[in-house]
C-alpha cells in the first residue's frame, strides 16, 4: 500500500476519463468454454505460503526496501522458488530493471511561519513533514506566501478550479486532505464521502506542479487521510524515490505535511476557524484565500541513481499461450526507518510479504496442476509501490507482456491475517464483471460480496491495479475484512483498526505465528487462485461496465 512519490501519468488519465487500452486480440471464433468443463482448481500448498511470509519478513530482508541488500536477496528468493516449481521466465528473462532516484532528505528540524505578531515555529516530525523531488542537493523556500487553495483540484467536467485566478509562483498552496464530497452528506457532490483521485495526496502534488507553487502544505487530518501521524512521519523520512525516466525540474521545490493542531492556528491567525475554512472549500467557485503569513523552510538532500527490479515468471497456456492471466504483489517495503520501541526494521509482513506469499502459492499450484490452463498465467512482483506504485507505473509505460494481451489483473496487497471472512470486500466494486466472478467464486466459499465501507479512505487509488485498471485491463483487488467467520464483525474492525494505528506502516508489522491466523492466507489465496483458474480455463473476457472510468479501446 503506497505512500510515496508522484503518479503524473495516472492524473491526465483519471481526470480525463481516458483510461483505456486495447480490446484482448482473442480470435472471435475460438470457442468459449463453460464453466462446467473447467476444471476442479488445485489446492495451495499453505505449508509452504507460510514459510514464504515468514522468509520475505525476516529482519535478514532488511525491509525489503529497493536498491539495497534487501533487494538483493528478495529478488534472489522470489527467482529460485519460482524455479523450483517450474514458473518459466517470460521472454527469457524473470527480471525487468527499472530505474530509480534515490533522494534521502534530511529536513531543516524546524519550519518558521510570519504573520502580523510575530514568528511560530514549527518543529520536524512533531508538527510537520517535508520532502523534496527535485534532484538537487540543497532545496530552500523562504518567506513564501501562503495561500489557501481549497482542496488543491481542478476538475473541468465539475468547472471546479481551486487555482483559478490566482499566481502561485514564489508562493506556497495550504490544501486540505480528501475532497470536497467528504463529510458534506451528498452522495452526488464529488462521490460524497467515497474519496475520488482528487482527494488523494498525489492528485494534489501534481496539481500544484502544474500550477506552479514553490511550494505545498497538505493539512493532515487523520480520518480524512485515513491514517494517523505516525504514518506520515515513517513514511516521508529517509529516502524517497522516483522514476529516473520522468523530469522533475518543474516539481514544487518542497512538499509536505502539517498536522491538524497547526492547520487550526493558521487558519485562526487568518482570521478564520477550520470549520468556516472547510466550508469555503466545499462551496462551488472558491477563490484561492492569501493567509497573510509566510513560510520559511528547506533540507539538503543526498542524491544517487539505482537499478531496482520487477520480477516475472509464468505458466504456459496450452491453447491460447498468447493470452495472459496477470496476478501482482508488490514485493518493496520501507527498510530501516525511525526507531520505536528498539526496532528499527520496517519488516512489512502484511504489507506486502503476504500477498508476495501468497501470489507465489498460486503460481505453485497452477506450475504443479496436472490441468494445464488453457490461457498464460504470469506472475508480477513489482518494486517501488510504497514509493509511488513506481514499479508497476513502469511496467504500464514497458511492459513486458503486451497490455492488449493481458485479458486481467489479480492484484494482492496485504492478506488478511485475521482469518477466515465470511465477506469478501471488492475495492472499487462495481467497476467491471470481475466483480461477477469474484462473487460466484466467493459464494463457493459461503462467502458474500461487500461493497467496501471505507471508500473514503481511497485504497481504489492506493495499490498498482489502479496501474493496470487506467491501461483498460479489468482489476480484482478484494479480501475479507469486516465479516469475522467466527468472532464476527465487531471483532473484524477491531482487528483492522488496530493494525492501521498501530502497525501500519511501522516496525511492528512482523509475521508472528502465535497471533496470525493463517486461515485468512489460505482463504483468500484459494479465492484468487480460482478466480484466475477459472478465466485462464473458461475463456471469459472481464469486462468494465459502461459508467466505469476504465474502458478498454472498440
Amino acid at each position: 500500500m503506497y505512500n510515496l512519490s508522484v503518479l503524473k501519468s495516472i492524473l491526465a488519465v483519471y481526470v480525463s476519463l481516458l483510461v483505456i487500452g486495447c480490446q484482448p486480440a482473442s480470435n472471435t471464433k475460438k470457442q468459449v468454454h463453460s464453466l462446467k468443463e473447467v476444471p476442479v482448481a488445485p489446492s495451495i500448498d499453505l505449508k509452504a505460503s507460510t514459510s514464504y511470509l515468514e522468509t520475505l519478513a525476516s529482519d535478514a530482508f532488511q525491509g525489503r526496501m529497493p536498491c539495497t541488500e534487501g533487494e538483493e536477496k528478495t529478488v534472489d528468493f522470489l527467482i529460485n522458488t519460482m524455479k523450483s516449481f517450474g514458473v518459466k521466465p517470460v521472454n527469457g528473462s524473470y527480471t525487468q530493471e527499472v530505474g530509480l532516484l534515490d533522494i534521502f532528505g534530511i529536513p531543516d528540524k524546524t519550519m518558521t511561519i510570519k504573520h502580523e505578531k510575530g514568528t511560530e515555529t514549527l518543529a520536524l516530525s512533531t508538527d510537520f513533514m517535508i520532502h523534496s523531488e527535485r534532484k538537487q542537493e540543497r532545496v530552500d523556500v523562504r518567506d513564501s506566501e501562503l495561500v489557501f487553495c481549497g482542496y488543491g483540484i481542478v476538475d473541468p467536467s465539475r468547472n471546479w478550479n481551486d487555482y483559478e485566478g490566482v499566481d502561485l509562483k514564489g508562493k506556497t498552496a495550504v490544501v486540505f486532505f480528501n475532497d470536497p464530497g467528504y463529510g458534506s452528506d451528498d452522495p452526488t457532490f464529488f462521490q460524497g464521502d467515497t474519496m475520488t483521485y482528487f482527494g488523494r495526496w498525489d492528485y494534489k502534488y501534481d496539481e500544484a506542479d502544474r500550477a506552479g507553487a514553490d511550494g505545498l502544505i497538505i493539512i493532515h487530518e487523520k480520518n480524512m487521510a485515513s491514517y494517523p501521524w505516525f504514518v506520515v512521519e515513517s513514511s516521508w523520512s529517509g529516502s524517497q524515490q522516483a522514476l529516473t525516466e520522468i523530469e522533475r525540474s518543474n516539481d514544487c521545490s518542497i512538499k509536505g505535511f502539517i498536522t491538524l493542531d497547526q492547520g487550526k492556528s493558521l487558519f485562526e491567525r487568518s482570521g478564520m476557524t477550520i470549520k468556516e475554512a472547510l466550508k469555503k472549500a466545499r462551496t462551488p467557485g472558491f477563490k484561492a484565500i492569501s493567509l497573510n503569513q509566510q513560510v520559511s523552510m528547506g533540507l539538503s538532500s543526498t542524491l544517487k541513481e539505482c537499478v531496482s527490479k520487477n520480477v516475472i515468471g509464468m505458466v504456459e497456456g496450452s491453447e491460447y499461450p498468447n493470452e495472459y492471466i496477470l496476478y501482482t504483489a508488490h514485493w518493496d517495503h520501507l527498510g530501516f526507518g525511525k526507531v520505536v520501541k528498539g526496532d528499527s526494521i520496517y519488516n512489512g509482513a502484511l504489507d506486502n510479504a503476504s500477498g508476495v506469499a501468497t501470489v507465489l502459492g498460486i503460481a505453485k499450484a497452477f506450475a504443479e496442476a496436472k490441468e494445464k490452463p488453457k490461457r498464460s498465467v504470469a506472475f508480477l512482483f513489482v518494486t517501488a509501490e510504497e514509493q509511488g506504485l513506481l514499479g508497476s507505473e513502469f511496467y504500464i509505460e514497458k511492459p513486458v507482456i503486451p497490455i492488449n494481451k493481458t485479458i486481467c489483473n489479480l492484484n494482492m496487497d496485504g492478506v488478511n491475517p485475521a482469518g477466515k471472512m465470511k465477506d469478501l470486500t471488492i475495492v472499487g466494486y462495481g467497476r467491471s464483471t470481475m466483480d461477477v466472478i469474484a462473487r460466484e467464486e466467493a459464494a463457493n466459499q459461503g462467502r458474500y460480496i461487500h461493497p467496501d465501507e471505507d471508500a473514503e479512505k481511497g485504497y481504489y487509488f492506493r495499490s498498482d491495479h489502479f496501474n493496470f485498471a487506467k491501461m483498460g485491463i479489468p482489476a480484482l483487488y478484494a479480501e475479507g475484512k469486516y465479516d469475522h467467520a467466527e468472532k464476527g464483525k465487531v471483532y473484524a474492525k477491531e482487528f483492522s483498526e488496530t493494525y492501521t494505528n498501530e502497525r501500519y506502516h511501522a516496525p511492528s508489522d512482523e509475521y508472528d505465528p502465535e497471533e496470525w491466523n493463517i486461515g485468512g492466507m489460505e482463504q483468500e489465496g484459494a479465492l484468487y487462485l480460482n478466480v484466475g483458474w477459472r478465466i485462464a480455463h473458461s475463456m471469459e473476457v472481464p469486462k468494465w461496465y459502461s459508467n466505469s472510468a476504465f474502458q478498454r479501446k472498440k
